[in-house]
C-alpha cells in the first residue's frame, strides 16, 4: 500500500466521517463523528504531503527495503512513551479526585468518565502500542525475515492510534456500553477487530516466510496473546446496535451470564495481554541486555503451555458469592490457585537467566528494572491465586485491596519490562551509541519503585481496613459504622495513593526526556553507575 492509495483511503473515511456526522440523529453520535471527521482530515492533509511525484526512475531508487521493517517501530516506540505520560498523568488526576471530590468537573472529567479512559490508556495505548512495536521488532530478528504485507504495518500503526483516539473522546462524551469495563461503543469495536485481524496477518506472515527454522519462545507467547485476544475481544463485545445511525446497542447477554462474559474476559484480558504479551517481552530483552542465553528452554516451553491452557478458566473468581453457581466459583478459584505454579515457573526462568551476570543489576539500571519487573511479576502472581481463595476474597472483595494488586503487577510488571524495553530499542532504532543518560534511567527506577511500593502498600492497608470495617458488628448484630465513614475512613491512604502515582509518573517524564534527547542525538558525559570513574594509569618509574 502506497501512500497514494493510503490518501485515498483515508478520503474516503473522512467523507464518510462526515456523512455519519451530519446525518446522525443522536447528538453524542454525532459529536463523535466530527471528532472523527478532523482526526481522519488532518491525517489526510498529512498523507498528502508525504506523496512524491518523482518520476519513475527516481521513485524506484527511494523504494529500496532495507533489511527489517523498523520505521513502524520508531513510531511505535514514540507513542508508547507519549501514551505512557497520558495514561500516568491521568491516573494521577483520578486519584485526586477521589482523595478531593471537588476535582470532579462535570459532565466530561468526572470520576466515573475519567476511570475508564485512564484504565484503557496505560492497558491499550501505553501497554498495546509497546506490545506492537515490541513484537514487530523481535518477530523479525528471531526470523531473520522483514515484516509481511509490507506497508499493512503502517495500517496497523495508524488503525490503532484511530481505535484509541475515538475510545478515549468516547469515553469523556459517555459513549460506552455502560458494562464492568465501559467497553467503546460497537462501531469503535468493529474497527478495532479490523485493525487487530490485520495485526494477526502481518505477525503470523512473517513468521510463515521466516528463514530461521526455529521458532524462538518470545514468538509464542506474542502470537498467543495476539489471537486470544481477538476471540475475547469479538465475543466480549457481540452487541446489536439499535441503529446504523446511533451510537446505542445492546448486549448479546444479559444477567449472570453477562457478568461471567465479562470477567471471562477481564481476567483473560490480564493473562494474555498483560501477562502472555509481555512474557514474549522478558523472554527476548532480558537475554539481550544481559548477553546471556534463556536458563531453561525446556522450562519455557513448559511455562507457555501451562499459562494458556491455565488462564483461560481463571475468571470466575472475581464473582465470588454472587448468582454465579457455585461450582463455577470453585473452578475459577482452582484454577487460579493452580495457575502460581507455571506463573513462577516463568519468574524463575527470567531471574536465573541473569546466571553467571548478577553483576550487571549493579552497574547496568536498565537490567535492575528488568528484574525489578520480573520480581513484581512473581509477587503479583502469588497475591492473585492467594485473593482467589474464596476466605480470603471475602475479605479483600470490592476493596481497595484489589487496586493495590492490580497495581503492583501492572505497573510494577508491566511497566517496569516496557520501560526496560524501551530504553533498549530506541538507541538500535536511531543508531546511537548509548542512550542520552544512563543516570537518569538510575533515577526512573528508583522513583517508579518508591511509586509502585507506596501506592501498593497503602493501597493493602486501605483494603485491609475496608473490608475489616464493613464486617464490623455490635452486640446487637447491627453494623458499628455506616457506608460514608468507610469511605471518610480512606481519605490519609487516597492521599498517599496519589503521591505514590505522582513519583511513578516523575519516573515516566525523565524517561520522556532522555528518549527524546537520545532520538535526537545528544550524549551526556556521565560516570558509570557503580563508582567514580577509575583513576588513569601511570607509567611504570
Amino acid at each position: 500500500m502506497n501512500h497514494v492509495s493510503e490518501t485515498i483511503l483515508l478520503a474516503i473515511g473522512t467523507f464518510l466521517a462526515l456523512l455519519g456526522a451530519a446525518f446522525a440523529h443522536d447528538s453524542l453520535f454525532a459529536a463523535h463523528m466530527w471528532v472523527l471527521f478532523f482526526v481522519l482530515l488532518i491525517s489526510t492533509i498529512v498523507m498528502l504531503r508525504r506523496i512524491s511525484f518523482a518520476p519513475a526512475g527516481q521513485a524506484s531508487n527511494l523504494s529500496v527495503k532495507s533489511e527489517y521493517f523498523d520505521e513502524v517501530i520508531k513510531y511505535g516506540a514514540i507513542a508508547t512513551v507519549f501514551w505512557g505520560v497520558v495514561g500516568f498523568l491521568v491516573g494521577v488526576v483520578v486519584a485526586l479526585q477521589l482523595a478531593f471530590p471537588d476535582l470532579n468537573i462535570e459532565p466530561w472529567f468526572n470520576f466515573g468518565r475519567m476511570r475508564p479512559l485512564h484504565t484503557s490508556a496505560v492497558i491499550f495505548a501505553f501497554g498495546g502500542n509497546a506490545l506492537i512495536a515490541t513484537s514487530f521488532y523481535v518477530v523479525q530478528r528471531t526470523s531473520r525475515a522483514r515484516l509481511f504485507g509490507g506497508d499493512l504495518a503502517w495500517f496497523v500503526f495508524w488503525g490503532y492510534q484511530l481505535f484509541i483516539v475515538m475510545a478515549a473522546t468516547g469515553y469523556l462524551l459517555g459513549i460506552t456500553q455502560a458494562r464492568e469495563y465501559a467497553e467503546p461503543e460497537w462501531y469503535v469495536d468493529v474497527w478495532l477487530t479490523i485493525v487487530w485481524v490485520a495485526y494477526l496477518a502481518v505477525f503470523l506472515g512473517t513468521i510463515l516466510v521466516r528463514k530461521e527454522p526455529h521458532i524462538y519462545v518470545a514468538n509464542w507467547f506474542y502470537l498467543a496473546f495476539i489471537v486470544t485476544i481477538a476471540m475475547l475481544h469479538v465475543v466480549n463485545n457481540l452487541a446489536v446496535p439499535v441503529s446504523f445511525l446511533g451510537f446505542k446497542s445492546y448486549s448479546a447477554f444479559s444477567g449472570v451470564q453477562d457478568a461471567l462474559t465479562q470477567w471471562w474476559y477481564g481476567h483473560n484480558a490480564v493473562g494474555f495481554f498483560l501477562t502472555a504479551g509481555f512474557l514474549g517481552m522478558m523472554y527476548y530483552f532480558i537475554p539481550k541486555q544481559v548477553n546471556r542465553p534463556v536458563y531453561s528452554y525446556r522450562l519455557s516451553i513448559i511455562h507457555f503451555w501451562a499459562l494458556i491452557f491455565m488462564y483461560i478458566w481463571a475468571g470466575p473468581h472475581h464473582l465470588h458469592y454472587t448468582a454465579l453457581p457455585d461450582w463455577a466459583q470453585t473452578l475459577g478459584m482452582v484454577f487460579s490457585v493452580m495457575l502460581w505454579m507455571p506463573s513462577w515457573g516463568g519468574m524463575i526462568n527470567g531471574l536465573m537467566t541473569l546466571s553467571g551476570a548478577w553483576d550487571k543489576i549493579r552497574t547496568d539500571p536498565i537490567v535492575r528494572m528488568m528484574v525489578m519487573a520480573v520480581a513484581f511479576y512473581g509477587m503479583a502472581t502469588f497475591e492473585g491465586p492467594m485473593m482467589s481463595i474464596k476466605a480470603v476474597n471475602s475479605l479483600s472483595h470490592y476493596t481497595d485491596w484489589t487496586i493495590g494488586h492490580v497495581h503492583s503487577g501492572a505497573l510494577g510488571w508491566n511497566g517496569l519490562i516496557t520501560f526496560g524495553a524501551m530504553y533498549y530499542l530506541v538507541p538500535k532504532l536511531w543508531k546511537r551509541e548509548r542512550l542520552y543518560s544512563v543516570r537518569m534511567v538510575n533515577w526512573h527506577f528508583w522513583l517508579a519503585t518508591l511509586g509502585i511500593v507506596v501506592y501498593a502498600a497503602v493501597m493493602w492497608v486501605a483494603g485491609v481496613q475496608q473490608g475489616l470495617m464493613w464486617r464490623e458488628y455490635d452486640d446487637q448484630g447491627f453494623l458499628v459504622y455506616s457506608f460514608a465513614e468507610t469511605v471518610a475512613a480512606m481519605f490519609p491512604y487516597y492521599v498517599l495513593r496519589a503521591v505514590g502515582g505522582g513519583l511513578f509518573l516523575a519516573g515516566a517524564l525523565i524517561m520522556a526526556f532522555n528518549i527524546t534527547m537520545t532520538i535526537l542525538g545528544y550524549q551526556r558525559r556521565e560516570a558509570p553507575i557503580g563508582g567514580a570513574l577509575a583513576p588513569a594509569l601511570q607509567p611504570a618509574e
